[in-house]
């Protein structure tokens, strides 16, 4: 009985040191599968800091990118403006050199014109010359040249084209445009170069030796349609009207010298007889 007993005690030990031991291999299982569980998570955790590090570094470098965008589209600004301002200044220096060209070419040509002018001691070729230049020149297409009579004191058109010289009016010192450039000895430039009357010209221009006037040039329509005259335009009248003066004054002279050696001839003549 007493073994057997023993015996039973025995088997219950053995019974509970299995269910111990089957206890142990079970949580030795389970502590298993948790470490499995925490690598994996470790390994995520890993896999999640990497991509971390790689998506702030990625951040960091699109931040990088977006300053040197920022930067360049500063530099390519500045550009575009030097390109803008060298276009500019190319577009001015091409229009000043078409302005030169032609300042050249209007000089040459009054150059050439007051030659012709000189050229020749006849009255009436002068006037014609002149008004040949005036047309040719500055493209007027209404203009008469006045000239002063000293004893009268009065401005009388002496020649002129697209207008009835024998109709213009004589002005007296002072009166409209004319006379008070005849007066004053000062160009005149209107602001507007609409058709004025003969009393109001687009440009008066004093006929003047020294200070001395000796007529005026009065515009009053030209072929070209400007909306005001430029600089170029006052130095060429301005040169013009010196020029036609001193030809003016020099062909008169030489009418009068002419005349007076023809009656001093005649007189000499009748004497010898």
């Amino acid at each position: 009985m007493i073994q057997r007993e023993d015996q039973g005690k025995l088997l219950q030990r053995a019974e509970e040191f299995m269910q111990v031991f089957k206890k142990g291999a079970d949580f030795t299982q389970e502590l298993m599968r948790e470490n499995e569980k925490l690598r994996y998570r470790l390994v995520q955790l890993e896999e999640q800091s990497r991509l971390a590090s790689c998506a702030g570094q990625a951040l960091r470098e699109v931040e990088m990118l977006k300053a040197r965008i920022v930067d360049l589209e500063r530099e390519k600004n500045e550009i575009l403006q030097r390109i803008k301002l060298v276009e500019s200044e190319n577009i001015d220096f091409a229009n000043r050199y078409v302005e030169i060209e032609a300042e050249n070419n209007s000089l040459a040509r009054l150059y050439i014109a007051t030659y012709q002018l000189h050229a020749t001691l006849d009255f009436r070729e002068v006037l014609k010359i002149i008004s040949e230049i005036i047309i040719n020149l500055i493209g007027g297409e209404e203009f008469a040249i006045f000239l002063l009579d000293e004893n009268t004191g009065t401005l009388q058109a002496m020649a002129g084209e697209g207008v009835v010289v024998q109709d213009l009016p004589v002005f007296a010192l002072g009166q409209g445009v004319p006379g008070m450039v005849a007066r004053e000895g000062e160009s005149f430039f209107s602001e507007t170069l609409d058709g004025l009357e003969p009393e109001k010209p687009l440009a008066c221009i004093p006929l003047k030796i020294k200070n001395r006037v000796i007529g005026v040039l009065a515009v009053y329509r030209l072929f070209i349609q400007k909306r005001r005259f430029a600089e170029i335009d006052h130095e060429l009248f301005t040169l013009l009207a010196g020029h036609a003066a001193t030809a003016i004054f020099a062909s008169k002279l030489y009418c009068e010298s002419e005349r007076k050696l023809t009656t001093i001839q005649g007189f000499l003549d009748l004497l010898t007889k």
